[in-house]
């Protein structure tokens, strides 16, 4: 197979490897109220099924990194997708919660190693020129994992048994880990850099601080003094991490576990921030517009996951959309720049899924299928066009030496991103959602239930049979999406602006400093003949 064909082939085994890590991450929310029943789960269970794989995959995104550069990205990886392919076989056929949650968190380990080095690799394996499409690919297959995730667990819950949510990930890992062994080429960093074991101690118990205070703060709200107490911990714990890392930084021969001076590189920061927000702006679509189909509009959980697609399809076209456009024009000389620059598409992109979720924040109790696939199918577009080009940025200021503790930055970053903005944006749906309320008369434990959220209001009205109160928890609902829907498109329309003024025009340009590619770490057998 010639050199050429095998990159992309490995890619395309990277590509399944992080596909999977997606839908695990919204395959369970559709399981929980089974595994509730199943395994006799308690409320603060079934929220440890998410939490333990958050929060393990935050305490190993930074080590994980390092691991792939001292070692070799593809010695680290095939370990890492075999325990996740038993981590999902002891997932579905746990006996009991704490089975449950134990193998979640290996689960999360696994997760933690794969997402980074699949795209610790990119640097490695792709000139500048072809990077953009490669990324395109990644980031597709990631965010794919998202939507095609209760779409997949709801089909899976009508068929079969709980158990099959977890199952799913199996022979996709089996493909993806023939696929890595048999075509991924070696490459690690020529220094082999030391393990910076404080630094490992110091940024897992920061991470993990600050997203269970995240977690708990969208789970008790902003008031609860451990939420805030542990928030704050986390904050303190990584301000001593930053500054252990320029004293490492300064010493001869010292080397950090995150390489401080990449934040001096405009792509690389502010790649790395846009590429965070993503996280927030999503969150209406990928969280509460499943609950909004299941329990307003009484689908089941496969018509629910299925109302998500055209998301899917205006993701596939922004992306090959933005590939073109980051091309040089037909016919140019060689090395000449793309035909659309990184500032003009991400700040596009991120402006067509402002203007999609603030149009989906008009959405109604009555709001037909084809209006949420319109709105779906221009915030994946914009999507598409957005998010490899802002990839790319943060990317190619990484060098092939350091490529693993760079694209664990930009990971760790994400996942914060993902917790604050579930955090935040789920307090401000579920406090809209109680503002409209009225359980004037109902029983305290009724109306404790109504007020816990749209899926027990929903199934107490019908257990009294009361059409009025229906209606009710309905209107409260859609009331709290629309403002948590204005949240994200202020978030997107941000991120446009931010875009626009810091952005640089494209990945890698004099006018910025980028730490040069190390030849030495690039495998002779990846680069392009």
């Amino acid at each position: 197979m010639k050199n050429v064909e095998r990159r992309w082939w490995a890619l395309i085994a990277l590509a399944l490897s992080v596909l999977v890590v997606g839908l695990d991450l919204t395959v369970l929310n559709l399981a929980l109220p089974t595994l509730g029943t199943e395994l006799h789960a308690s409320t603060s269970d079934l929220q440890w099924f998410i939490d333990a794989y958050s929060l393990v995959l935050a305490a190993a995104l930074l080590p994980a990194g390092l691991l792939g550069d001292r070692f070799g990205r593809k010695r680290v990886m095939v370990p890492a997708l075999a325990l996740f392919g038993v981590a999902s076989l002891a997932c579905a056929y746990s006996h009991t919660s704490g089975e449950l949650v134990a193998a979640r968190a290996v689960l999360g380990l696994g997760a933690a190693v794969i997402m980074p080095l699949a795209l610790a690799v990119i640097p490695v394996l792709f000139a500048p020129q072809e990077r953009q499409k490669a990324i395109a690919v990644v980031m597709a297959a990631v965010f794919l994992g998202y939507p095609l995730g209760p779409i997949l667990g709801g089909w899976l819950l009508d068929t079969f048994w709980w158990g099959s949510v977890f199952l799913i990930n199996v022979p996709v890992i089996v493909i993806a880990l023939a696929a890595v062994i048999l075509l991924m080429p070696e490459s690690r960093s020529e220094r082999r850099p030391r393990l910076d074991l404080t630094g490992v101690v110091v940024s897992s118990v920061g991470l993990v601080a600050l997203v269970y205070g995240f977690i708990k703060a969208g789970e008790d709200g902003w008031g609860d003094a451990t939420a805030v107490a542990t928030i704050a911990a986390g904050v303190v714990v990584l301000i001593g991490f930053v500054s252990w890392e320029r004293r490492v930084s300064r010493q001869p021969g010292g080397q950090p576990l995150v390489q401080l001076n990449l934040f001096e590189s405009a792509g690389f920061t502010w790649g790395t921030i846009l590429s965070t927000l993503v996280s927030f702006a999503l969150f209406g679509i990928l969280f509460a517009m499943p609950l909004y189909f299941r329990d307003v509009r009484g689908l089941d959980s496969l018509g629910a996951g299925l109302r998500l697609l055209p998301m899917i399809g205006g993701m596939v076209v922004g992306m090959v959309a933005s590939t073109r456009l980051q091309s040089p024009p037909r016919g140019a000389e060689p090395g000449s720049g793309p035909l659309v620059g990184a500032k003009a598409l991400v700040t596009a992109g991120f402006g067509v899924m402002a203007a999609a979720l603030a149009a989906g924040a008009f959405t109604s109790v009555t709001s037909g299928t084809g209006f949420g696939a319109t709105w779906f199918g221009v915030a994946g577009a914009g999507l598409g066009l957005a998010m490899p080009s802002a990839m790319n940025a943060a990317l190619g200021a990484l060098s092939a030496e350091r490529s693993g503790a760079g694209s664990a930055a930009i990971t760790a970053f994400r996942q914060v991103g993902a917790a604050l903005g579930a955090a935040i944006l789920g307090t401000v749906l579920s406090s809209a959602y109680q503002a409209r309320l009225d359980v004037a008369g109902l029983p305290a434990a009724a109306a404790g239930t109504v007020r816990s959220g749209v899926s027990g209001g929903v199934a107490v009205a019908r257990d009294l049979g009361s059409a009025s109160l229906l209606h009710i928890v309905d209107v409260a609902f859609v009331h709290g999406l629309d403002i948590m829907l204005w949240c994200c498109a202020g978030i997107a329309l941000a991120a446009a602006l931010l875009a626009l003024a810091f952005l640089p025009r494209r990945a890698g340009t004099p006018d910025e400093p980028v730490p040069p590619s190390a030849p030495a770490a690039i495998p002779e057998e990846a680069t392009a003949e």
